[in-house]
């Protein structure tokens, strides 16, 4: 049976607070795929540890700025999935990918302390809709920062499809996710499913 072929667009990864540290999953998501040759945007977003909305926005803005609608991918973790859903709400004009993941979305409420401009989380389901052709939400089933969960918090108000990973927690380093061949996969398939 012939292989089925691989996806080939750009994929913009997004990190979250802090950075994302040298054997984040998404470190290891970027190293596969340029080894692919697969082209990968990976914008350091100013200020990581003290992350400011404005800042992150115009950061993730200048990093689409040159890409074809429905011609590339999104993956962010954590903080760098709710600075999707400040961009998709607030900019109207910007390229609009093909799908998009958001892993580990926080909870608005865990971010009152640690990055208030980005709370609260916007939850506009039309315009959410509007920013690319498909967004499924992936967290963890006891992610400390998502209390509730990210089905009720998220996918419930979304009306989106969500992927519950048991045991995930934050789907981080301190979870054990470093390489994370589910993502890879996701990455590699054209339809919007995330299999974890």
């Amino acid at each position: 049976m012939p292989r089925r072929p691989t996806r080939t667009v750009p994929t913009v990864i997004v990190h979250g607070i802090n950075g994302s540290p040298a054997d984040h999953w998404q470190r290891w998501l970027a190293t596969e795929l340029s080894a692919a040759e697969r082209e990968v945007r990976f914008p350091e977003l100013p200020n990581p540890d003290a992350p400011d909305l404005v800042e992150w926005k115009a950061a993730l803005a200048t990093s689409l700025a040159d890409l074809q609608d429905d011609g590339f991918d999104v993956v962010a973790h954590s903080l760098g999935a709710a600075l999707w859903l400040h961009h998709a709400v607030e900019t109207a004009d910007s390229p609009r990918p093909a799908r998009v993941a958001l892993v580990a979305l926080p909870a608005s409420s865990v971010l009152v302390d640690v990055a208030p401009s980005f709370t609260p989380i916007p939850l506009d389901i039309d315009s959410i809709r509007r920013a690319a052709d498909g967004t499924v939400l992936v967290g963890g089933d006891d992610d400390p920062y998502c209390p509730g969960g990210i089905a009720r918090v998220y996918g419930a108000p979304l009306k989106m499809a969500v992927t519950v990973i048991p045991g995930g927690g934050h789907l981080n380093v301190d979870a054990g996710y470093g390489p994370w061949p589910a993502v890879l996969d996701w990455c590699g398939r054209d339809n919007l499913a995330f299999i974890a």
